[in-house]
């Protein structure tokens, strides 16, 4: 018999995070610095970028690895009317520590690709949620031999719902599950090769016309669902726009559990044109 203890920690976990945010905070359509992704697609014919970097510190299960930088690049194109396509790529330097040869690794990490479809729609100031499915397809482009890359391709289906909760406050929730390949970026995430299930959730609101502060909970589980193998973290983080296509993106993350970082901050900047 399957022991299921480990599902209801991970359940109780997730509902008390997420009602510890509900209590935090009180309509922001930007999706960095969070995990959690929006319904939104970039317009037809028109082009999103983002570049975002994140340092963290990790566990000690990761040892010789202490620090990992992910430089992240990304490109999304308006295919069509809720319809775009996306590359990714980030730039991975792992540090070590002062007796590990060589001291530190640094390369291109594995590249992902994606369609996402906003397939539902909300109306304007009502609660009806907006509805929306990324698909993933990460190339194995980073070198294994420095755990740069997993050496898989990986192929991941993320489902986004989103609802308004007040005028200016966004609720975003997605569940995903990677079928094939493993859910690893360098030294991070659950580097175990086979299916992995993905939950997140977040509130962000909007304080100003240019300023927007979230709060999120993600994490991710084999399909074993132990807890302690896997991944959960909280960010706070958000936008300040300093050009009408134009914002910064910061935030900080604190996680637990082997597969994410102890802790984290981001920076970044994303542009529409």
């Amino acid at each position: 018999m399957i022991d299921s203890s480990p599902t209801r920690h991970l359940l109780r976990n997730l509902i008390f995070a997420l009602l510890l945010l509900l209590i935090s905070v009180s309509n922001a359509t930007a999706q960095s610095p969070f995990v959690t992704d929006d319904v939104d697609t970039t317009p037809k014919g028109h082009f999103h970028f983002a570049f975002l970097n994140e340092f963290d510190l990790l566990p000690h299960t990761d040892l010789p690895a202490v620090r990992q930088n992910e430089a992240d690049v990304e490109f999304e194109y308006g295919l069509f009317d809720r319809i775009e396509v996306g590359v990714e790529s980030p730039l991975i330097t792992i540090m070590n520590t002062r007796d590990t040869v060589p001291r530190n690794l640094s390369g291109l990490g594995d590249t992902n690709l994606s369609v996402k479809y906003n397939f539902l729609k909300h109306p304007d100031k009502t609660r009806i949620p907006a509805l929306a499915l990324v698909f993933n397809l990460e190339l194995p482009t980073g070198d294994t031999n420095r755990e740069l890359g997993s050496g898989l391709a990986d192929f991941y289906v993320n489902g986004i719902l989103e609802s308004s909760i007040t005028k200016r406050t966004t609720f975003r929730l997605n569940g995903g599950i990677l079928f094939s390949g493993n859910q690893s970026t360098g030294v991070e995430g659950i580097r175990t090769r086979g299916r992995v299930f993905t939950a997140s959730g977040s509130f962000v609101r909007e304080f100003t016309p240019k300023l927007q502060l979230g709060v999120e909970l993600f994490g991710a589980v084999e399909k074993n669902f132990e807890l302690g193998k896997g991944q959960l973290a909280a960010q706070f983080g958000g936008n300040y726009q300093f050009r009408k296509n134009a914002s910064f993106d910061f935030g900080v993350v604190a996680g637990k559990f082997v597969a994410s970082p102890r802790f984290g901050a981001k920076a970044g900047i994303s542009i529409d044109w």
